[in-house]
Parts: structure tokens; C-alpha cells; sequence
């Protein structure tokens, strides 16, 4: 649903990357050049932003009011 704010294996904090990584991609970047360039290089890292699926708007539809 949303980003954890460090990675869950090795504890690097990654959520401040997660709006960068989104604006790259949808530049048109692929996704190994937008991880490259925000310096994700352990593999762990890079399974989290490639695994993760953005749900946030998706469940505020359904908030009880």
C-alpha cells in the first residue's frame, strides 16, 4: 500500500526515493536505468520498488466517511 519507509532486509531508508522513482518511469525511463540512477544497487532495495504496487488511491475510494 505504501513504500516502507526502510528496507525491510537491510534497513537502508528508501521511501524518500518512491515519488523520484515514480516521475523517472513515467518520463520514460525503464525501470533499471530510474533504480540506477537513484544509486539501488543491493538487490533487496530493488525488489521493493519493482514488487510494490501503489494501492493508496485505490483504497481511499472505500473510506468510511
Amino acid at each position: 500500500m505504501i513504500i516502507p519507509i526502510r528496507c525491510l532486509s537491510c534497513g537502508k531508508p528508501v521511501a524518500h526515493l518512491w515519488q523520484d522513482y515514480k516521475d523517472k518511469i513515467t518520463s520514460g525511463k525503464t525501470k533499471k536505468e530510474a533504480l540506477d540512477e537513484l544509486n539501488l544497487k543491493r538487490y533487496c532495495c530493488r525488489a521493493l520498488f519493482l514488487g510494490h504496487i501503489d494501492l493508496l488511491e485505490t483504497i481511499a475510494q472505500f473510506k468510511k466517511s
